[in-house]
């Protein structure tokens, strides 16, 4: 029987964003010293694993081939933010990271690929991986092109409000729910549950 996941956008749900210096942005952090988890994230994951939800990750990640950190600090990264679920009862399954952006500077990395989001390809091998239930599962992120991406693979959506996120106000295609961050997400998802039952 095919279960029901969370995929989980990273950079501004599960951990803060950063400001770049040079251009005043917000982006991921590019450094393992920069990573900084956002309140209540870990307890709001294993909320959710508890509820019977296998967790994924499922993030855009182009600063290597924008030239703004080694893959080396990406893949630390990345693997401190696993560690710290994991080790707070919220296993991740597996992450999926698109590397790649299309006016990148690492030539491959660069250009088009099948995995970017909005494009829904990543949630795609994870539901042939792993036995998905799409149609019972979220993506929960911080921007449209989660909220696309999810809609296009035919989950259901959450739109965390991230002040530093550059997600303008949803319009025709809005999310299924809206939240304040990870926790709040977690509680209406859970709500929903036992509305359905």
């Amino acid at each position: 029987m095919s279960s029901p996941a969370i995929f989980l956008d990273r950079d501004g749900v599960l951990n803060a964003l950063v400001r770049n210096p040079a251009t005043s942005e917000f982006e991921s952090p590019h450094t393992p010293e920069q990573l900084s988890l956002m309140p209540g994230a870990v307890e709001a994951a294993r909320r959710l694993a508890g509820a019977g939800f296998t967790l994924f990750i499922v993030s855009n990640q182009p600063s290597y081939a924008k030239g703004k950190a080694t893959m080396e600090h990406t893949r630390a990264i990345a693997a401190k933010i696993e560690q710290a679920l994991n080790d707070g009862g919220a296993p991740i399954e597996r992450s999926f990271y698109c590397y790649h952006h299309p006016d990148g500077i690492v030539p491959e990395f660069s250009g088009a690929c099948r995995c970017r989001k909005p494009k829904p390809q990543m949630l795609f091998d994870a539901r042939d991986e792993f036995d998905l239930d799409l149609a019972q599962s979220w993506m929960i992120g911080d921007q449209e092109s989660d909220v696309e991406c999810g809609r296009r693979a035919g989950c259901r959506t959450v739109l965390v409000a991230n002040p530093h996120s550059h997600a303008r106000r949803p319009g025709k295609e809005s999310a299924t729910l809206s939240a304040f961050d990870l926790p709040d997400a977690a509680v209406k998802i859970l709500m929903s549950l036992k509305e359905r039952q």
